[in-house]
């Protein structure tokens, strides 16, 4: 076994291998503290025919054992993936996947197992060091190391890799991955924080990336296997400059063309024609003409960008396509939205409900509950494709899951508004950054619902091109732009500062001052997104839909919580049978009652205020003799309230049996005369008929 270690934070960050999994190409064991994963890697020896594309694929499973735990559920074993699982697959996969050579179409798989979860919090980072690790020590082609830490904020310091007790502190938590040389990927979530802390926070991040890339670097040196030779692509150069010449001046044109379907249907019947023109019966070299045309295509918009500062759509740089939205066009719905940037459509409705509506999370850090939910869905119609509709891939998993860290710090307590909120956003249409339009149709949507956030959310997709020296960062980026693009960096955020932000990069990396001109021009461009937003809708509705459940709050003692429960429920089941609403109590004593209609929630409140009330001393009230005893009768006088009538204050006279003036059953007007330290009552008959008669 070969180990490397280094300290990180005061742990210390071992990799180690030789010892297992070793029929893999590469396989490492991660520790770092109480967090142990193990991460393989292996590719097939020969290329898969007929693949123009690399085939990676990452997975990050968790094993309930390594928490202590058994998997809930019938069959007692991990079932199909959770969301948490694919997020870390995702987020595993993007730092790595640009680092793998052109030409190399071997199906490759990394696998992260999770083997044993402490309160680091770590296990995603531990996944990519993992990775890369692997890969490294493996014969798989791959111009890594790549490393990641977390980096978050709490009282104005940034802290490494925060623990699960830490992390409840943070203003700012974020995964940072690069090489020693270049950030690669970045993701997280913030409270409103200003752009310059995002940027020192990955600097931050970025010295400790290159200590755990330089331990990579030893373990390869030592352990590591010869890499495997790379065929290289063999591009017919004389082909692609025929191409060229055939097609130059129509693509020109037709990259110009700003409706998405209209120049891609123009770029299909050139490429269509080119493919007429030059194969032949005796050789059939359609891969490498579609080859040749999309080079060339790449080439002109990317030199149009770079030399002219003109965009495919005719848009400079900086500026953002047409906006549109409209809010309340769903009658059923509590909030709806649509927001249009472009050729970019999403539909958002909000949907508001009760306690019973949290989902409950299962996971290795033991069960929690989610009362904000933000749910993303992208049908093939889209896009004008023909595909079966499935549950939600991975894509749509992570653009919702983005999305709704952009939201999530907005959203009101749910001390202050007790509701479950789901958010569903429909993609009807999308020419780039459908998951910023979801971030601003669900403010839209959230408004239009009488939700109270704390401040209206945009967000805006940025690129980049960049060519030698000379970059040019873009703003509001299409289809085509992040497809031929070097970045992809989505920010969102209020006008005071971030909420979530995402940074895939598909070069070798980025430096901060890119960054840097990215995040300003960023800011700029979700300011004026903010006020188209404000134009549609300036606040949420001060009412809730007419459809909407309606949320009552109310708080009792605590000692009063059986009393409304009752035994086994029975008296809160007999409440929700009487009213029909959804009665919900938690240990504090705090009571939430929803129900559509207003009546019958007052008439549940009502009930639970008369089994809740309590005597007041001199009270008079209309009560019921539940029981007659020798010395006197027990007066119902509000609900499970009983006190003693003694038989001395029953009449004005003497009386010689309680039964010659009362019976069971009887209503009986009484006045509370007594309450001592033990909470028990003593009533008077006679005092509230001379109190009564005073008055008449």
């Amino acid at each position: 076994m070969t180990k490397v270690e280094v300290d990180i934070k005061g742990k210390r960050l071992f990799i180690e291998t030789g010892e297992i999994a070793k029929q893999s190409d590469g396989a490492v064991v991660v520790r770092y503290g109480d967090t142990v994963v193990l991460a393989t890697a292996v590719a097939a020896k020969n290329v898969k025919e007929g693949l123009d594309f690399f085939p990676l694929t990452i997975d990050y499973q968790e094993k309930a054992y390594a928490a202590g735990k058994i998997p809930g559920g019938f069959f007692k074993r991990e079932g199909k993936p959770s969301e948490k699982e694919v997020l870390t697959s995702r987020l595993i996969d993007r730092p790595i996947r640009p680092l793998f050579p052109k030409g190399f179409y071997c199906e490759t798989q990394g696998i992260v197992s999770v083997l044993s979860y402490g309160d680091e919090n770590i296990s995603d980072t531990l996944g990519i060091i993992g990775i890369s690790a692997a890969l490294m020590l493996s014969d798989i082609p791959f111009a890594g190391p790549v490393a990641a830490v977390k980096v978050g904020r709490a009282n104005g310091d940034f802290i490494i890799n925060p623990d699960l007790s830490e992390s409840e502190k943070l203003d700012m938590n974020l995964v940072v991955a690069g090489t020693e040389d270049s950030v690669l990927m970045v993701e997280g979530e913030a409270l409103e924080v200003p752009e310059e802390i995002l940027l020192k926070a990955i600097d931050y991040a970025h010295t400790e990336i290159k200590r755990i890339t330089a331990i990579q670097k030893d373990l390869r040196k030592t352990a590591g296997r010869e890499k495997r030779l790379l065929t290289p692509v063999v591009v017919d150069e004389e082909l692609r400059e025929k191409v060229k010449a055939h097609v130059l001046e129509r693509m020109k044109d037709a990259v110009k063309i700003p409706g998405k379907q209209r120049r891609q249907e123009t770029l299909d019947l050139i490429l269509d024609e080119t493919i007429r023109h030059f194969n032949t019966p005796e050789k059939d070299m359609t891969k490498d003409i579609a080859d040749a045309f999309f080079k060339l295509e790449k080439d002109l918009v990317r030199r149009m960008i770079i030399e002219e500062g003109i965009r495919t759509d005719g848009r400079r740089p900086e500026e953002i396509r047409h906006i549109y939205a409209k809010v309340g066009l769903l009658p059923r719905a509590h909030g709806s939205a649509l927001f249009v940037r472009g050729e970019t459509q999403a539909l958002v409705a909000t949907t508001l409900g009760t306690a019973d509506d949290e989902q409950k999370i299962d996971s290795l850090e033991g069960e929690s509950y989610k009362t904000f939910m933000l749910h993303y869905n992208f049908p093939p119609f889209s896009v004008g494709e023909v595909k079966p509709l499935r549950s939600p891939g991975r894509r749509e998993i992570g653009h919702g899951a983005l999305a709704e860290k952009a939201l999530k710090y907005v959203i009101p307590s749910k001390e202050s508004f007790p509701y479950t909120i789901r958010v569903v956003s429909d993609i009807l249409e999308s020419n780039g950054s459908s998951s910023m339009a979801t971030v601003c149709g669900g403010t839209l949507a959230l408004m239009d619902a009488g939700v109270p956030i704390k401040a209206p959310v945009a967000g805006i997709a940025m690129g980049l091109i960049q060519e030698g020296e000379k970059n040019i960062v873009l703003t509001d980026i299409l289809g085509l732009e992040d497809h031929l693009g070097d970045m992809d960096f989505k920010v969102t955020g209020t006008e005071n500062g971030v909420t979530a932000f995402q940074l895939d990069v598909k070069t070798g990396g980025i430096n901060i001052s890119i960054m840097d001109k990215a995040l300003e021009q960023a800011r700029q461009g979700r300011l004026f997104i903010l006020d188209k937003i404000k134009e549609v809708i300036s606040s949420p509705r001060e009412k809730l839909a007419p459809h909407a459940p309606r949320i009552y709050t109310m708080q009792i003692k605590q000692e009063k919580i059986r009393d409304v429960i009752g035994t086994g429920g029975k008296v809160i089941r007999g409440i929700i049978e009487q009213t029909g609403v959804k009665i919900d109590i938690n240990d504090a004593g705090v009571i939430n009652i929803a129900s559509s209609d207003e009546t019958s929630a007052q008439k549940a409140i009502e009930i639970i205020n008369g089994i809740i009330a309590e005597a007041e001393l001199g009270r008079i009230y209309l009560g019921k003799v539940k029981r007659i005893v020798d010395f006197g009768a027990f007066v119902e006088i509000i609900p499970g309230v009983e006190g003693l009538l003694h038989i001395s204050q029953i009449a004005d006279r003497r009386i010689a049996k309680v039964t010659d003036e009362l019976k069971e059953g009887d209503e009986v007007l009484v006045k509370v005369i007594e309450i001592d330290k033990m909470g028990r009552i003593r009533l008077s008959r006679k005092d509230a008929m001379r109190e009564k008669a005073a008055k008449a």
